[in-house]
C-alpha cells in the first residue's frame, strides 16, 4: 500500500479536508474573535509550531534528495549526447514558458491598471508605514551578491557550507558536475558509488513518504493560521492586485500548459490535471516548491509514467530554474507598485523588467517568499521605492501558495514535454517505470 491510498481515501482528498477544515476554522476565528487572546495563544504556541515542524522535516531531507535525484538522473543518461539533448530541450522550454508567463503578467496589468488612480499623498502615508514590514526583506537583498559575484557564487567553493546555508543553486551546480562526473567514469567503483547515492535517493524518499501521512494536519494548521490572522479583508484591500494575478497564473495554468501538453506532450490535459492533484495540493499549502519536490517526483514517475531519469532532472532543476508562477508574480507586483507610486515606465523598461522577471523566475529560491527580494531588486532598478513591497505582505502568503502551484504544475508539465521521445531502459515514455520503494 502506498502512501497516497489510505484505506481507500486518497491522500490528495485527506489534503482537501485538511484544507477546508482549516480555512473554516481560521475565518469563524477571526469573524467570531478577532485578535482574542486564545486565538493568538492557539497560532504562535499550536498551529504555528506544527506547521513549522512538518516543514522543518521536508526541508532537513531536501538537500539529500535533491543532490541524490540530480546526480543518479544525470548518471542514468548513459551518455553525454542524451544529457545534452534532455539539458537543452530542459532550457529551452524552460526559457520559453518562463517568457510566454512573463508577458501574460504585463498584459494583464498593463490592460487592467490595478494601482493606477491612487492618491499619491496616500500612498506615501502607506509606505511610510510598510517600511517596517519590508525591513527584513530589503537588508537580506542587500547582503546577496549582485551582478558578476551572483554568478560566481552559484559554483560553491565548499560544497559542505553551501549546503548548511541551504544554497540551493550551489548544491545543485555540484550535483550537476558530480553527475556528469559519474557518467563519464567507468569504473565499478563508480557504479557502486552510484548504487550508493540511489540508495540515498530512496531512503529520502521513503522517510519523506512517511513524514507525507501528517500533511493533512500539517495543511489544517497552516491555513488556520493564515485566516485566523488576516481573514478576508486584506484580500479586499488589495482585490485589483489579487485578481491581475490569480488571471494571469490561471491564464498560464488553463491555456498555456494545456496547449503544451497537447501539441508537444501528446498527452491529454485533463487526464494530467487528474493525475498531478496531489502534487498541487501539496504545492498550494507548503507554498514552496523545494517541500512539493518530493510528491512532484512520485506523481511523475507513479502517475504520469515519466522515464524516471528524465524526471528526476527536469523536476530537480525545475524546482529552482523553472518557476513560471513566481515570474508572473514578479511582473504583476513590480508593474502593480509603479502604477500605485505613479511611475511611469518606458517601453524599454518594461522590457528590463520582462528580462528581470524571466531571469528572477529562473533564479529564485523554492521558499516561502523567495521572490520577494527579487521584486525589491526590479523595483530600485526602474526607479519605484523597494519599501513598496511591504504593501503586498499582508497578500504574499495566499499569492505565494497560488503562483506555487503553478510553478509545480509547470515543472510536471516541463518534465511530460521533455520526456516525450525520451527512452527509459530501451521503452519508450510510455511505459511505467519502476517506483521507489514505499513503506506499506
Amino acid at each position: 500500500m502506498t502512501e497516497d491510498k489510505t484505506r481507500g481515501f486518497g491522500l490528495q482528498w485527506q489534503m482537501l479536508v485538511g484544507f477546508i477544515v482549516g480555512l473554516a476554522a481560521g475565518l469563524v476565528a477571526n469573524a467570531t474573535s478577532g485578535d482574542a487572546a486564545w486565538v493568538d495563544f492557539l497560532t504562535t504556541y499550536v498551529t504555528g509550531p506544527i506547521g513549522q515542524i512538518f516543514l522543518r522535516l521536508l526541508f532537513m531531507l531536501v538537500i539529500p534528495l535533491l543532490f541524490s535525484a540530480l546526480v543518479v538522473g544525470i548518471a542514468e543518461m548513459g551518455d553525454i549526447r542524451s544529457l545534452k539533448r534532455v539539458g537543452l530541450k530542459t532550457l529551452f522550454f524552460t526559457v520559453l514558458v518562463s517568457g510566454i508567463a512573463v508577458v501574460l503578467a504585463l498584459f494583464f496589468t498593463n490592460l487592467i491598471q490595478p494601482g493606477a488612480g491612487v492618491d499619491q499623498v496616500l500612498a506615501r502615508e502607506l509606505l511610510a508605514n510598510a517600511r517596517e514590514g519590508a525591513g527584513a526583506i530589503l537588508s537580506s537583498q542587500a547582503e546577496k551578491p549582485q551582478g558578476v559575484n551572483a554568478v560566481l557564487a552559484i559554483i560553491p567553493n565548499n560544497v559542505v557550507a553551501a549546503a548548511a546555508d541551504n544554497d540551493i543553486l550551489a548544491v545543485m551546480f555540484f550535483a550537476l558536475i558530480f553527475g556528469i562526473g559519474l557518467l563519464v567514469t567507468q569504473s565499478k567503483a563508480a557504479n557502486a558509488l552510484q548504487s550508493a547515492i540511489e540508495g540515498i535517493f530512496h531512503v529520502a524518499m521513503t522517510l519523506i513518504s512517511v513524514i507525507i501521512r501528517f500533511a493533512p494536519i500539517a495543511i489544517a494548521c497552516f491555513m488556520f493560521n493564515l485566516a485566523a490572522v488576516f481573514g478576508w479583508d486584506l484580500l479586499l484591500r488589495l482585490g485589483a492586485y489579487v485578481a491581475v494575478v490569480l488571471l494571469a497564473l490561471g491564464a498560464h495554468m488553463f491555456v498555456v500548459y494545456p496547449v503544451l501538453l497537447k501539441l508537444i506532450g501528446k498527452v491529454s490535459p485533463t487526464w494530467f490535471f487528474r493525475q498531478s492533484q496531489e502534487a498541487m495540493v501539496m504545492a498550494f499549502s507548503t507554498a514552496s516548491s523545494n517541500a512539493t519536490l518530493p510528491t512532484a517526483l512520485r506523481v511523475a514517475e507513479t502517475k504520469l509514467n515519466l522515464p524516471s531519469r528524465v524526471a528526476r532532472f527536469v523536476l530537480t532543476i525545475g524546482a529552482t530554474a523553472n518557476q513560471n508562477g513566481t515570474a508572473i508574480f514578479e511582473g504583476v507586483t513590480v508593474l502593480f507598485l509603479a502604477q500605485f507610486f505613479g511611475v511611469e515606465l518606458t517601453l524599454a523598461q518594461q522590457a528590463l523588467v520582462l528580462l528581470m522577471c524571466i531571469l528572477g523566475g529562473i533564479g529564485t529560491a523554492g521558499v516561502p517568499a523567495g521572490s520577494l527580494p527579487v521584486v525589491a531588486l526590479i523595483l530600485g532598478m526602474i526607479g519605484v521605492p523597494p519599501e513598496g513591497i511591504g504593501l503586498v505582505l499582508g497578500v504574499d502568503r495566499f499569492l505565494d501558495m497560488c503562483r506555487t502551484t503553478l510553478n509545480v504544475t509547470g515543472d510536471l508539465t516541463l518534465a511530460t514535454i521533455v520526456s516525450r521521445g525520451e527512452p527509459d531502459e530501451g521503452e519508450r515514455v510510455d511505459s511505467i517505470p519502476a517506483a521507489p520503494p514505499q513503506p506499506a
